[in-house]
């Protein structure tokens, strides 16, 4: 991965949220963080890969998205499509399910598609309710307030983007005859 202080995106040459452009490794290196091992192939292709759903919203707590527009956009749709396509109980799946997680008060109860029941002994999943371990806000897991100047609204784009460096730099430094 990459990764750029909030001060730096700010000043930078580029708008660092276009996705046409590439940050340069010279500027911000990559940053080893983890690695994957495929170590067997699926035993049942339907229940371990056609039912998988992978969205960027399923956030670690403490990281948080940035305001890049097209993952701002993917926060949202990419767990509709998933109820969409797999049901509304999709993260109950076991290829989707957490890691020995339980049934939580989170999850959608009963509909379509549940695969474990009517969640049990566990609470409603709104705010306030009556049960005695009901589900209570965390502010801890609020995500910091975003800093933003000007007025906000769809213009024609003005930032001093060079079109043409990344393209230049691609054809004479790593394309060869």
């Amino acid at each position: 991965m990459q990764a750029m202080p909030e001060k730096d995106a700010a000043k930078y040459r580029f708008d660092v949220f276009d996705i046409t452009k590439v940050w340069p490794h010279k500027d911000y290196p990559l940053i080893p963080v983890g690695k994957i091992t495929l170590n067997r192939n699926p035993t049942n292709y339907h229940a371990e890969t056609e039912q998988s759903a992978f969205a960027p919203s399923h956030l670690v707590p403490g990281i948080e998205p940035s305001n890049d527009k097209m993952l701002q956009g993917r926060l949202l749709n990419y767990p509709d499509t998933h109820r969409h396509r797999l049901g509304p109980n999709y993260e109950q799946i076991p290829i989707n399910c957490p890691y020995r997680a339980r049934m939580g008060s989170y999850n959608i109860r009963d509909g379509p598609m549940t695969v474990k029941g009517n969640g049990d002994k566990y609470p409603a999943n709104y705010e306030p309710n009556s049960f005695a371990n009901a589900p209570k806000e965390d502010k801890s897991f609020k995500w910091s307030p975003v800093q933003v100047s000007g007025a906000v609204g769809r213009y024609p784009h003005q930032h001093p983007n060079d079109n043409y460096e990344q393209p230049r730099a691609l054809f004479n430094n790593v394309f060869t005859e």
